[in-house]
């Protein structure tokens, strides 16, 4: 197949416009965003949601997120990844495969529906993921393009994928919010460095390989600025696969913790990488896409059931 979207291959690196529509279905009455929103996301490259959920679903998200991480040993080892240097929980994958409560969360309507609109297509989950930023000594995560990381390692043909994350505590500039290059979604910027292998082991604790130069990435942030997506608990966060973001360390005593869906549509199912032989495992890039049957009505009133 046709690579559209070089990477690590050059010596150096490069910034060209991208290949794909941003919405990939024009905005109707019908659509779960309004107008306005579909502009602001085809332009900015995200969006900040409000109040899609009842403070009595957020209270339950953020008692199972709590729950999850006191009980690390309840998971598949492989998915639980924990800071540098500590055993201090960083991220746990596949979270909707591991937990009821997030499995029903990811195919919510109010999300689902957000994505479907986006793509214009069914959709599954790539990636699912809990990100915990804690107090004091939470690292970063430095700027990088999801995209090129799923292109390269995972074999994602088209920018045709969507992450939306559901903050779970209070996010804010200085506790390690998440910070996005508004436009930057529209260039997509090759990296240089041939990809190890196993390359997933070092950079889920801290990325290396496929983060962009310091030449690019100081260009797009003098064309763009750089956003903070904070928000109170339960803020809905939507942003396209090729947007540049990361977010500083944490050395405040407020913890950060988000959980993130990655929706991809089913016809830009993964291929053979672009990069190593071998794709990452399958709590990184889900290979057998299953598309979502979305659910309606209350968190809580499934999780009662």
């Amino acid at each position: 197949m046709e690579d559209l979207y070089p990477s690590r291959r050059a010596d150096t690196a490069s910034m060209t416009p991208i290949e794909d529509p941003v919405l990939h279905r024009p905005w109707s009455p019908q659509a779960p965003l309004t107008a306005g929103q579909a502009a602001s996301f085809e332009h900015n490259g995200f969006l900040v949601l409000d109040r899609l959920f009842t403070e009595e679903e957020v209270a339950l998200l953020q008692q199972e997120a709590k729950r999850l991480r006191s009980e690390p040993q309840a998971f598949d080892p492989e998915t639980l990844i924990t800071e540098p240097g500590s055993d201090e929980v960083r991220s746990i994958f596949a979270v909707h495969q591991q937990d009821p409560v997030l499995q029903r969360l990811a195919a919510d309507r109010r999300l689902a529906a957000i994505a479907e609109f986006l793509l214009d297509d069914q959709v599954y989950i790539h990636q699912s993921r809990l990100n915990y930023k804690p107090g004091f000594r939470g690292k970063e995560f430095y700027w990088h393009s999801d995209f090129e990381t799923w292109h390269v390692e995972d074999g994602m043909p088209r920018m045709r994928a969507v992450s939306i994350s559901v903050l779970l505590t209070e996010n804010e500039a200085i506790n390690g919010a998440l910070m996005l290059i508004p436009g930057s979604h529209k260039t997509y910027v090759s990296c240089v460095g041939e990809t190890p292998q196993e390359h997933y082991r070092q950079s889920l604790k801290k990325q290396e390989y496929g983060v962009p130069d310091d030449a690019n990435l100081k260009a797009l942030v003098d064309r763009h600025g750089i956003a903070v997506a904070a928000g109170k608990p339960g803020t809905v966060l939507v942003f396209h696969c090729n947007v540049m973001h990361g977010s500083n360390g944490n050395i405040t005593p407020q913890p950060r913790s988000n959980v993130f869906f990655v929706y991809n549509a089913v016809s830009n199912a993964l291929r053979a990488p672009f990069g190593p032989e071998q794709p990452r495992p399958w709590f990184l890039g889900t290979r057998e896409p299953q598309p979502i049957l979305a659910r309606v009505g209350l968190l809580t009133e499934t999780s009662r059931r």
